[in-house]
């Protein structure tokens, strides 16, 4: 071990694995301990020293509960032997797709002086670490023969050889960082596999994951009374045992950490600093991009197939427009990460679903209403599409409402959907008669964007009596739309042994819109309908800012505060004079989906 600080780690774990161990070998000890018991008087009655009624009685009660008392401690023991530990949902990279990454980690490895990993995995997330895939619901255990010495006339023994940890490397990583500053955040975790190559640490680690998949196992649904009393006793002593075993578990951990971190220094310590900036920049990015750019996409039914491209293009934009951010542009002519895979374009595209799947909860596989979208159609297939989805939800709220169309006779189709509809009923006072709001026919609890029927009165931002009523009848129609599609998808396929049992999304991104970011929304998408049938614009992207509306080929101004004017005070007169100089018609039907 490198260092001091590696050797204490590397001690302080090894105690802590042997206390783990402790708490396991306590809990056989108590379950042996009415069988050490009956031994004891079958013992005396056979020296004749305990012999009497009393005695009997008292081996037969003693007899009895060593049964029981082993049999519950075989059933526990199994359970926790063949119950499958959680795993992250990864998309593995064969050594045949990418030879130069796989090089890479070895070389890292033998610099380190510890075990290479056994496999590499990529995750949409931005981090990376060891997972202990050896159960063998993960993988076929490996065996090896070959490498022994051949002794003559003797036959070869085939001995379990256990892998090792699996890396897994955050995607965003390999399309945004350079080759030398992944090798030096990897450096560190690569270290890893040193310490759980430890007999004692490995032992200690696969009893925690066993314990923690069999209080999963004992809380799983859809068991009668009788098996799921017997799985409740079961999930209270894995509870109790886990217990006893959480703070070594956690000290372990952390010095594992520790003697990883100390032997990483000798490798590549001065670029990781460096390194490390680019972490959080990836992180930034890659929030962003989810967020502001795949989840429409995913709304509308499509999944953008190269995201990992995406946040290197917004990363690439962050750097242009800040100035702080100028020092981050020179580093790109170096090579990138994603060059050590032999087909970066077929592993994004996989991330890509992945990520869908995790954020979003969408199918496993594509199909006509889950599609792939690239970049270059995302502005016609899920910008242009979203704006006419809720300008088209806007007019049937309208209509619902029984709010009269804006009527002129020099359009072509007087009385269709126009802007102008809603701008006149936003701006009018409120009567007294006005219409109640249709309560929604489903429940809301799994609708991502929808509020609550009566969120207008519960809503403190401020609003109009007609902008509150409209944003209740968008809330309750949104809500019967999320309700009407299933929700969670199962994981199915071939890698559905490493997903958790519950129901998809894992990771929601966004909380549920209030009513008036609803009505906001819906209004803004109306105006940029207009826009693109009435004055030529068009639908477009911006990497970090997500759909945008493009005006003679510029990006057109924030609508935020002139659509809040007409919300918040019932004033169109900021947004009709916007209107105006842009050259937008809002008396002019436009096209719904």
């Amino acid at each position: 071990m490198t260092g001091t600080g590696g050797e204490l780690g590397a001690r302080a774990a090894r105690s802590r694995a042997l206390a783990v161990l402790r708490v396991r070998s306590r809990a056989l000890a108590v379950a042996l301990l009415p069988a050490a018991a009956e031994v004891i008087l079958l013992t005396g009655a056979a020296t004749g020293q305990f012999t009497g009624q009393g005695w009997d009685t008292a081996r037969w009660v003693v007899g009895v509960l060593a049964v029981l008392v082993l049999l519950t401690a075989a059933g526990i023991a199994l359970v926790v032997a063949r119950a499958r530990p959680a795993a992250s949902p990864t998309v593995p990279v064969s050594e045949r797709s990418a030879p130069d990454l796989y090089r890479m980690v070895r070389d890292l490895a033998d610099r380190l002086d510890v075990p290479a990993p056994s496999a590499i995995a990529l995750t949409p997330d931005c981090d990376s670490w060891l997972e202990d895939r050896t159960h063998p619901a993960h993988a076929p255990p490996v065996t090896r023969a070959h490498n022994e010495p051949v002794v003559p006339g003797a036959r070869p023994e085939r001995r379990p050889v256990v892998p090792a940890p699996v890396l897994v490397i955050g995607s965003p990583f390999l399309w945004w960082m350079r080759v030398a500053e992944l090798r030096a955040v990897l450096a560190p975790v690569v270290a890893g596999t040193g310490p759980s190559a430890q007999p004692d640490i490995a032992a200690a680690r696969r009893f925690v994951r066993g314990l923690d998949a069999a209080v999963a196992v004992a809380d799983a649904p859809g068991r009668g009374p009788l098996t799921r009393g017997v799985y409740a006793a079961l999930g209270r002593v894995a509870r109790l045992l886990l217990r006893g075993c959480r703070e070594h578990a956690a000290l372990m951990e952390r010095g594992v950490a520790t003697a990883a971190a100390e032997r990483a220094q000798a490798v590549d310590y001065g670029p990781r600093i460096a390194a490390q900036e680019q972490v959080g920049l990836a992180y930034a990015g890659w929030d962003r991009l989810l967020t502001k750019v795949a989840l429409p996409a995913w709304r509308m039914g499509r999944w953008p197939s190269r995201l990992d491209v995406g946040v290197a293009a917004a990363l690439t934009e962050l750097s242009r427009r800040d100035r702080l951010a100028d020092g981050f542009a020179a580093r790109l002519g170096e090579r990138p990460a994603c060059d050590l895979l032999e087909e970066p374009g077929a592993v994004d595209e996989a991330v890509s679903l992945l990520t869908a799947r995790l954020f979003h909860g969408g199918p496993a596989e594509s199909g006509p209403s889950w599609a792939p979208v690239d970049w270059q159609a995302y502005p016609e297939e899920v910008v242009d599409r979203t704006w006419r989805a809720e300008a088209a939800r806007l007019h049937r709220v309208l209509d619902s409402l029984g709010v009269s169309p804006s009527l002129d006779p020099a359009t072509p189709d007087p009385g269709g959907p126009t802007l102008a509809r809603v701008l006149d009923h936003l701006a009018e006072p409120a009567t007294d008669s006005a219409p109640t709001v249709p309560a929604p026919t489903a429940p809301l609890d799994n609708a991502d964007d929808a509020g609550s029927p009566d969120s207008a009165d519960a809503d403190p931002d401020p609003a109009t009596e007609r902008s509150a009523l409209l944003a209740a009848g968008l809330s309750a129609a949104l809500a019967r739309e999320e309700s009407a599609v299933p929700q969670g998808a199962r994981a199915q396929g071939p890698d559905s042994a490493l997903w958790e049992d519950g129901d998809l999304p894992l990771f929601p991104l966004q909380p549920p819109r209030t009513g008036r970011e609803l009505l906001a929304a819906h209004i803004t998408a109306m105006i940029c309908c207009a826009a693109v049938d009435t004055a030529g614009a068009a639908p477009g992207l911006d990497w970090l800012d997500g759909p945008t509306l493009l005006l003679d080929g510029e990006r057109a101004a924030d609508l935020t505060p002139k659509v809040l004017s007409l919300i918040e005070e019932g004033d169109p007169g900021p947004l009709r004079a916007w209107l105006t100089e842009s050259g937008i018609r809002p008396e002019k039907p436009v096209r719904l989906v």
